[in-house]
Formats: C-alpha cells, structure tokens, sequence
C-alpha cells in the first residue's frame, strides 16, 4: 500500500500534517511515531522467535521418536 503512494503523495501528507499540527507538533509525532514503530518491531520479533523456538522443541521431539520407532524396528 505505502509503494503506491508515491512522491507526490508524500507531500500531499506532510502538508496536511502541517497542517493540522503545525510545526512545533511535528517533531513531537515523529518521535512518537517512530517509538511506536520501534517497540512494535521489539514486539514482533519476540513473537517470532517464540514461536521459531517452539518449532524448533517440536521438530526434536519428532525426530526423535522417529529415530527410536527406526531402532525398535531394526530389532
């Protein structure tokens, strides 16, 4: 969606941010912006890796139960 935008677009948002906030706001929403952008990337890489490692505990688990379904089959 954000590709789409384009240049023009861009300043179309700015001024209308300019706008309505006006210039000493600015600076403000920005560094609210981008904590908010920022914690929510914390966020989903934690949600990410929790779930990567109980993928992880599962698939040794599974291998492992296969390796000894193989071992009492050889017997």
């Amino acid at each position: 969606m954000i590709q789409s935008i384009g240049v023009p677009g861009l300043i179309i948002i700015l001024v209308i941010a300019l706008i309505l906030f006006g210039p000493s706001k600015l600076p403000q929403l920005g560094r609210a912006v981008g904590q908010t952008l920022k914690e929510f990337k914390a966020s989903t890489k934690e949600v990410v890796d929790d779930v990567s490692g109980e993928f992880k505990e599962v698939k040794e688990e599974f291998t492992s139960t296969e390796n000894k379904k193989e071992e009492s089959a050889k017997k």
